[in-house]
Formats: C-alpha cells, structure tokens, sequence
C-alpha cells in the first residue's frame, strides 16, 4: 500500500520503517528540512535498537522515502498518518497545533479519497476535531475518513512491539475505513481491536496511566518495605505471580519519566476536569512519582551526611535503558537537586552523553563507569544498563574513595555486595 506518515519524531519514524519492511511504499514527511536530509542519507536523529538497520534497508530498497513537503506526502498516499508531537502546555493540556496544522495542509492537498489515521498520543475527542478541521478546508467533492489508531511502542523496543503488538486498536466510523486498515495491518497477524474513535483514543490514555499506577504503587510500596525491612522484590515478585496482576511494572525505583508517561498522566487529569471528573487515582500517581525523587535523594543525604562538595558518580541518564531519551529523565532532576546542595557530579551513559551535553552544566563527562566511579564518595545507579549489571566489583572498590552504591534501579544483590565489602543502599531492599 502507499502510505504516509506525516512527523518524523520517535513514532513516526519507527513506524515509517516497520511498514516499510512490511511491504508497504511510505514516505515520511516532516517540516524540519535538516533532519529530513540527515534522513535521507541514513543519519538517524534517535537511538532506538535495530532503526538505523532498517531505515537504511528500506531506503536501499526504495520502499521508504523523506520528504519535506506535506503536499507531496498528501499526493502519493491514500493511507496518510499524523505522527506529530504533542508536548505538555503549562495548564498539563496537550498542544494540539500541530494536529490542527497537519489536519488543514491534507485537505489543502487532497485530490482524491483519503484516509486520514491519528497516530500521536491525543485526548478523546481528537478525532472529532480532526474531521471538522478537513471538512473545513476540504475541496468539494473528496471523501475522506478519519481513524483513531494509538501507538503502544516502548522505547528501547519500539520495533518488536510494532512487529509483535499486544493488540492492534482500530477506532473508525466506516466499512472503507474497516476494510483498508485490516488489510494494511494484515501481515502482522496479531489481534485487532475495532472500536469507536473516542474509545480508541480513550485506551491509550487508559493503558499509560494504569502503567503509570503500577509504577507509582510499587515505589510507594518499597518505603513501606524500607520501613520494616522487607524486600521489595520478593514483594513484588510474590505479588505477580497472581495472574490478575502480573509483574511487569512491578519495579521499584527513582521513579518513571519519558516523553510519555509524565505527559499522558497530566493530559488525561486535565481531560477528566474539563469533563466534570476529578481523577484523584491519577493526581496521586502523579504526586507519588515526584515523591519518589525526594526519597531518593534524601537516602543519598543520610549515606553522605553532608552533601556539599561529596563526589558523585551518577551511571544513566536515559530514562529507561536502550534509549537516549532524556525527556522527564527522573535521573537529570536528581543530578540538579545534588548540584543545588554543593555536590560535584561525575556522570556515564551507554547512549546519553551526547544529548546530555546539551542539558547539564558543570558536570564531568566520563568514558565509561570506572572513570565515574574513580575517589568517587557514593556511586548512583540511575538507569538500569545491561553493562551495569556487568560491572567488575572487585574493580570498582579498589577505584571508588568509598565503597558507597546507592542503587537506584535494584539491579544488584544486596547480599552480594555487602559480602564484598561495599555499604549498599536499595529501593525497598533488605541487605538481612
């Protein structure tokens, strides 16, 4: 099928490449005319596992193809998707300019039946907004259908979860629309979900919060296990084997962040008010994130006692791991909060630094782990790398100025590194 996918951020860009390797002929179009033409020589703008491969693989095989113009995009394709971003307004609402533009310049460029498929993370009722905005500015005479169909991508493993979803959510009005979304997601083979728009868009949002919840419940959870002295882990292990509940997102920690969850999260409280709902569930999810930071820090406080002028070696900035997304990296708010009460801040990521460079000041850029942790006061594990998980203990209490981990991820056994000497400090662990 010709498609194409207008926005060339996170989304669109892995998506364009999976439909790509589908079969399909897609052109990603995108206003930014550099990233564009780095596109267009294989320069990937993202760090996300097996894209650089396939962006490149297509663009040899001359099914995937970057354009500039919207028009161009709108011409070639009956299948067009909007994939642009919706940051976060000061009020928590989601800024919907560049839906409205995309939705206008696709009815300016028709010149035929098109479907027009809302990808990007919006509030329920988006659609409907969508299909006013074209009929608005449509020439007469072109039909057209609008479609809700969500992403559920997880950064770190985008292409998987788009070649292998859970589930497919389709949210469409008309037989046309049914018949030409079945088929370009045919070859996938996974359940399709066919839904009404406003309950598609609804199941995105839905889906991040509740992650969102059980992310906050397991951190609230770990400072009642600190308190007593359970084990977070074995908690939250016995916990998921319940098949009501499972275990994903059942990890205790610094807290999430990403371009997702901390947006989604303050966009469906917002939505909820507007219509007359306070959502307090969320509002305390939300609050006990920002908590979670603040009991981080303060367990980095009562190990050093004094914070000013303490060595700090921070491992991960990323907000999760295989990603370079800094975006509401729970990480960065840390690092800014030690620096406010004095403390010198050595930091290392696998994937990061580069973006890192751009957003933190008066730090130490290092090579790797060990160059971090070198006369460090207290190591911080921020992201949960694989490489972490790997490092060389023996090494790193020769190398560290105190054998202090503070594990902000629970990647290591307390156990373990008690035996070997270091004063360890988990979220919710029990060293006993």
């Amino acid at each position: 099928m010709n498609i194409s996918i207008i926005g060339s951020g996170y989304v669109g860009l892995v998506s364009g490449a999976c439909f790509a390797e589908l079969g399909n002929q897609v052109i990603c179009a995108d206003n930014d005319s550099k990233k564009i033409n780095d596109l267009k020589q294989g320069i990937i703008p993202i760090y996300e596992p097996g894209l650089e491969k396939l962006i490149v693989s297509n663009l040899k095989s001359k099914r995937l193809k970057f354009s500039s113009s919207i028009k161009e995009a709108v011409k070639s394709s009956e299948v067009i998707f909007i994939a642009v971003g919706t940051p976060a307004l000061e009020n928590g609402e989601a800024d919907l300019t560049g839906i409205e533009n995309v939705a206008r310049n696709i009815a300016q460029n028709m010149d035929g039946y098109r479907l027009i498929v809302e990808k990007s993370t919006v509030p329920v009722e988006t659609c409907a907004w969508i299909k006013k905005t074209v009929a608005a500015h449509i020439k007469t005479g072109y039909k057209f259908d609008v479609v809700s169909n969500p992403e559920f991508l997880r950064e770190g493993q985008a292409i998987n979860d788009f070649l292998h979803p859970d589930r497919i959510v389709l949210g469409l009005e008309t037989p046309r629309a049914k018949q030409i979304m079945t088929k370009l997601y045919r070859s996938i083979n996974r359940p399709i979900l066919v839904t009404n728009i406003k309950s598609a868009e609804l199941i995105k949002h839905a889906s991040n919060a509740f992650l969102a919840t059980k992310i906050s419940f397991i951190n609230a959870l770990a400072r009642i296990c600190d308190r007593v002295g359970a084990d977070v882990k074995e908690v939250a292990l016995g916990m998921g084997l319940d098949s009501r509940i499972g275990g994903y997102f059942l990890q205790a920690g610094i807290g999430y962040g990403g371009s997702c969850f901390p947006k989604d999260l303050e966009a469906f409280i917002t939505i909820s008010e507007k219509l007359g709902y306070n959502f307090e569930i969320l509002k305390a999810v939300k609050n006990t994130n920002e908590e979670q930071k603040k009991f981080v820090l303060q367990k980095i406080k009562d190990a050093l006692w004094i914070i000013k002028d303490k060595n700090i070696a921070v491992l991960g900035l990323a907000f999760k791991p295989n990603t370079d997304d800094l975006r509401n990296a729970p990480g960065i708010d840390l690092i800014n909060a030690l620096q406010r009460e004095g403390a010198k801040i050595k930091v290392y990521d696998p994937k990061a630094m580069g973006k890192a460079r751009t957003i933190l000041k008066k730090v130490v850029f290092c090579k790797d782990a060990y160059q971090a942790a070198k006369d460090a006061d207290c190591l911080l594990i921020v992201t949960e790398w694989e490489e972490f998980k790997k490092l060389d203990f023996s090494k790193l209490k020769k190398i560290l100025g105190r054998p202090l981990i503070i594990d902000g991820r629970n990647i290591y056994d307390p156990k373990l590194l008690t035996k070997l000497g270091f004063t360890y400090i988990g979220i919710g662990r029990s060293n006993g």
